[in-house]
């Protein structure tokens, strides 16, 4: 990570911005694309200057697995995983603000050069990735949607694990089922 950062870095909404309107905290720049339940917005945090990214998830959406996505997001701190600021109710919608990664997913890369990836680029991503899985499954949390949408680069090119709409927490139960073996089944 770069060591000239921003004394202003957002690290979570405070609790004085969180009781404002999200129009007033924050100023949405552009669409940045459309995620599991709702559009991906650029913002502009006022107070710190921050970019970041914004959810807007309509209510009528399925509010308990968007619950879970936030409380998977909220336990984690990792320079794998896209971080969590907070999350404010405006009339019909939920307004999940997250860390923004400017160089997009990796689907979106490959899709905007018409070409895959090299090996050196496949590698330095795969290596951030398995880091965000390691951090992750030892916390006893489950992704289930790795792809190369869901996997974001920032500018500094470290790869980020978002989008937990279905991700899931390993209970007790699950954690001391026996493990399935392909070999009982033949």
């Amino acid at each position: 990570m770069s060591s000239n950062k921003n004394k202003n870095e957002l690290k979570k909404l405070s609790e004085e911005s969180l009781l404002q309107p999200p129009e007033k905290v924050f100023d949405i720049i552009c669409k940045l694309g459309e995620g599991s339940y709702g559009s991906v917005y650029k913002a502009l945090h006022k107070e710190s200057s921050s970019i970041v990214a914004i959810k807007l998830v309509p209510v009528e959406s399925d509010l308990h697995d968007i619950i879970k996505e936030i409380s998977i997001m909220q336990q984690c701190d990792s320079p794998y995983v896209v971080r969590y600021y907070g999350s404010y109710f405006k009339q019909y919608d939920l307004w999940i603000c997250m860390e923004y990664c400017g160089a997009g997913s990796v689907s979106d890369i490959m899709r905007l050069r018409k070409k895959t990836l090299t090996e050196d680029e496949i590698s330095t991503i795969l290596s951030d990735t398995l880091k965000g899985l390691v951090y992750l499954h030892l916390r006893r949390k489950i992704h289930r949607d790795i792809k190369a949408g869901n996997i974001l680069l920032n500018t500094e090119g470290y790869a980020k694990l978002a989008d937990f709409g279905v991700a899931g927490q390993l209970t007790d139960t699950m954690a001391k089922r026996k493990p399935f073996m392909a070999e009982e089944y033949r």
